[in-house]
């Protein structure tokens, strides 16, 4: 992919814990680009179906049409070159080459906004979210509200046993917390009673 002369490309990221509305601001800021009459597309992992197949959805149930991909590598054929603005959710789903393909669609002088998770269940740093920081020329943090306590939230809280990286989920299988009231992995039960029935139909659903 050739630079565009005249044009200069960034990245953005947009990072933070679940519900911390990471998704309502990639939205915002597609919808200002639209509005600015710019060529505009979107992509998101074909495994986040948690509320659409076809479309971004924030947790405060705001849309926006996307094209699925199950690879970074996916994002360059399904491009169209006039392509200006290049929003991707959930980076986290498509890792692999992620950070790679973002730098060449910025270099040939795209504006590529990103929405992710920059740490995960256990309190690490989630890739890529982190070397994307290094690349990005824009940084936006966004916190949650810790549903343990009511100071701002920083982790995302499991709240169902597995060991597996990535669970596709939301309310029920995960909540916010902050520093103090977060337990990496899933928190002990004696904490969790009043979350039992709903956790046990979110449990249900990975089976």
């Amino acid at each position: 992919m050739e630079v565009i002369s005249g044009h200069t490309g960034w990245i953005e990221v947009i990072c933070g814990p679940m519900f911390s509305d990471k998704s309502e601001e990639l939205i915002r800021r597609l919808r200002r680009a639209m509005i600015a009459r710019k060529r505009v597309q979107v992509f998101k992992p074909a495994i986040d179906d948690r509320y659409s197949v076809t479309e971004i959805v924030s947790h405060g149930d705001s849309r926006l049409p996307a094209e699925t991909v199950t690879s970074a590598a996916e994002i360059l054929k399904k491009l169209d070159w006039r392509t200006q603005v290049v929003g991707i959710d959930e980076p986290n789903f498509v890792a692999e080459g992620l950070v790679e393909v973002a730098n060449q669609l910025a270099d040939s002088g795209k504006q590529v906004i990103l929405s992710g998770l920059d740490t995960d269940y256990m309190g690490r740093p989630f890739a890529p979210i982190p070397e994307l920081l290094a690349h990005a020329e824009s940084i936006t943090k966004m916190l949650a509200i810790c549903m343990r306590c009511g100071n701002p939230g920083k982790h995302t809280q499991r709240l169902v046993e597995s060991d597996d990286l990535i669970v596709v989920g939301a309310a029920g299988l995960y909540e916010a917390r902050c520093r103090r009231c977060f337990e990496p992995g899933v928190p002990k039960q004696e904490y969790l009673e009043f979350a039992k029935p709903r956790l046990a139909k979110a449990a249900a659903r990975l089976d």
